[in-house]
């Protein structure tokens, strides 16, 4: 075991100072009464300023914005609304939610992300939707996938749960589309223990997830008189309290990620038969999730290695399996063919495993976890 190390190597996890606990502290002390919101205004309007949009609105996940970001652009039964066929279910669940239908389009094999030709030729005369999402910090081609909404008329909501900090073309994954939305679980790269932000430029959306988000009622409503049967989607001032603190840290979380990234390639990037998350040229990597995909000829699965990481004390995940290929999805009609139209998805998803890669990872911890990635691929 790992210099003496008595538990496994986490896969993930937060860097919390002395700054968040007196934050939270603090709001615990005082975020009441008059000053209930305080938190999260103030963490609303330094993310939305850190994100470079007009509005960021605060929520207890992801998986809620992207509820609510549907709803607010009007999409529903019968609509489909495009996603990649990798990724977590929390970016295709709302659709069903809203009695919309998922369309699983394929992944580029460079950015593991979605991919702008796979995305033309998936859309149909009742397509209304595309959710792009930027899988392990990376982002797809988003000029190229605003410009296919653009040219038919399709609404954008990018998915930027994995890639806060990134960056493409100079502008902060999250700002791209009608709406972009971020998870602040314990797992991600800033977090308020659970919880997400929708963020968007558009005064109308905007209006409409403040009115969704808190039953039925605009921000300030003392009568009570709910004009909407609507959704309880809201941060608590504690979680804000947490949320403020790591985003002005945000330089400091982002620049660790990639060092850990960096420590991870120095060691493995002359190694034959692996690859690594890649970095476009005009872009900006945040790295949540180093990760590693082998290449046919080792004759190894993901869950093969990540079992046998596992017996020497390293935590692993499984790169994402298709929606389509999952007992959930298994009989939606998107479902039914998408082996033979998605083989990039189903291609890199059965060789790919995330490495440890939270914030409290040291150098040597990424010495242990490289030699025992090299001894079980047979390097």
């Amino acid at each position: 075991m790992h210099s003496g190390l008595k538990k496994t190597i986490p896969v993930s996890g937060p860097s919390i100072t002395e700054k968040e606990i007196s934050y939270v502290s603090e709001a615990a002390a005082n975020a009441w009464y008059d000053n209930a919101n305080c938190y999260n205004q103030r963490f609303e309007e330094t993310f939305a300023a850190y994100i470079g949009v007009k509005h960021a609105i605060s929520l207890p996940s992801c998986t809620s914005a992207i509820h609510l970001s549907l709803l607010a652009l009007g999409i529903g039964p019968g609509d489909e609304v495009i996603v990649p066929d990798v990724t977590w279910i929390a970016s295709a669940a709302p659709v069903n939610y809203v009695g919309a239908v998922p369309v699983f389009a394929d992944i580029d094999p460079c950015s593991w992300c979605l991919s702008s030709q796979a995305l033309e030729r998936t859309i149909t005369p009742r397509t209304r939707a595309i959710i792009s999402v930027d899988l392990y910090g990376g982002m797809p081609e988003m000029p190229a996938i605003q410009s296919i909404a653009d040219r038919h008329g399709l609404v954008l909501i990018e998915d930027a749960a994995e890639a806060f900090g990134s960056e493409q073309g100079g502008r902060r994954a999250g700002s791209f589309g009608n709406a972009g939305v971020f998870s602040f679980h314990g797992s991600k790269t800033m977090t308020t223990g659970e919880g997400g932000m929708l963020v968007t430029d558009d005064d109308v959306i905007e209006k409409r997830v403040q009115f969704l988000r808190d039953h039925g009622r605009p921000p300030g409503d003392f009568r009570f008189q709910n004009a909407e049967v609507a959704y309880k989607y809201k941060m608590s001032s504690l979680q804000a309290a947490l949320g403020l603190a790591q985003v002005e840290r945000a330089g400091e979380l982002v620049r660790k990620k990639r060092e850990i990234f960096n420590w991870y390639h120095t060691r493995l990037q002359d190694v034959d038969g692996i690859s690594l998350n890649r970095e476009i040229p005009d872009g900006l990597n945040s790295y949540w999730m180093v990760t590693v995909v082998t290449s046919d000829a080792l004759s190894i699965d993901k869950f093969e290695i990540i079992d046998r990481m596992r017996e020497a004390g390293v935590d692993c995940r499984p790169f994402f399996s298709p929606l389509s290929s999952l007992p959930a999805y298994r009989e939606h009609p998107s479902s039914r063919d998408a082996e033979q139209r998605n083989p990039v998805s189903y291609d890199i998803s059965k060789r790919g495993i995330n490495l440890p890669s939270g914030l409290n990872i040291t150098e040597s911890d990424v010495d242990y976890i490289t030699d025992v990635l090299l001894g079980v691929i047979g390097e």
